[in-house]
């Protein structure tokens, strides 16, 4: 694949990322390989934009379906991707790498607001900015927050670390057979409900023309590897068949 080139993106990894091999929480030994990742990209002069979902603490889809009231659910979720950004932030830091986390619920005792022309400055001064806690409203999952911070902050592409190397056709842990993509359109993805992300975040890029990359963010290295064209990836962009 052709290189891009990149000034600004914007990393959405899952909270599930965050457990490494444990059922539950966050393994600091996988926090720190995954703020190398981030310290290597950022090495190489990209201003880089984070954004962490909290599944691995709380989801509030899951609550909202043992019979929690849905918003009080997601206002949960919204607090663990704080939990999840604040972990993050101390493992860059150990790594000399000046961070920022921005809440979208206000919490001054560990965190700046949300503050589009801070954070631009934090990243034009060579900081990583992580946004946390969603859009600061229930009914929007963490891809749509990243999704919006993406815009918002004119990124040049949205990477999604999963647990997969890109999108395919069918789960490839079940179906042995299934397809990777190496190219996607947004409208492709939306018509035949690929689950890249939720539909007003997929909906929101190809408004913006913020291209979605999809890679592992599991292989040591990768999104390295990824950023210089090399890897396996999807891209989903409005120019793709």
């Amino acid at each position: 694949m052709e290189k891009k080139q990149y000034k600004r993106i914007l990393l959405k990894l899952s909270g599930e990322a965050l457990m490494g091999d444990t059922q539950f929480g966050i393994d600091p030994d996988t926090v720190a390989r995954m703020a190398g990742e981030v310290k290597a990209a950022q090495d190489t002069g990209l201003q880089i934009c984070l954004v962490i979902g909290g599944g691995n603490i709380f989801r509030g889809m899951a609550g909202a379906a043992k019979g929690m009231d849905r918003a009080q659910a997601d206002y949960m979720g919204m607090l663990a991707t704080v939990m999840n950004a604040l972990a993050m932030q101390n493992a860059l830091e150990q790594l000399g790498v000046a961070t920022r986390v921005q809440s979208a619920i206000q919490m001054d005792a560990v965190c700046e607001p949300v503050i589009r022309r801070r954070a631009e400055r934090h990243l034009e001064k060579g900081r990583v900015v992580i946004f946390a806690a969603g859009v600061g409203a229930p009914y929007f999952t963490t891809d749509s927050g990243a999704a919006l911070r993406a815009a918002e902050m004119r990124c040049d592409a949205l990477f999604k670390g999963t647990s997969v190397d890109g999108v395919y056709n069918a789960d490839p842990k079940q179906d042995p057979n299934a397809v990777r993509y190496d190219e996607l359109s947004f409208s492709r993805v939306l018509t035949d409900n690929l689950k890249v992300m939720d539909a007003s975040a997929v909906a929101l890029c190809r408004d913006n023309d913020i291209p979605i990359v999809v890679f592992t963010i599991r292989e040591q290295g990768n999104l390295a590897k990824i950023l210089r064209g090399e890897g396996v990836s999807t891209t989903v962009c409005n120019q793709a068949e």
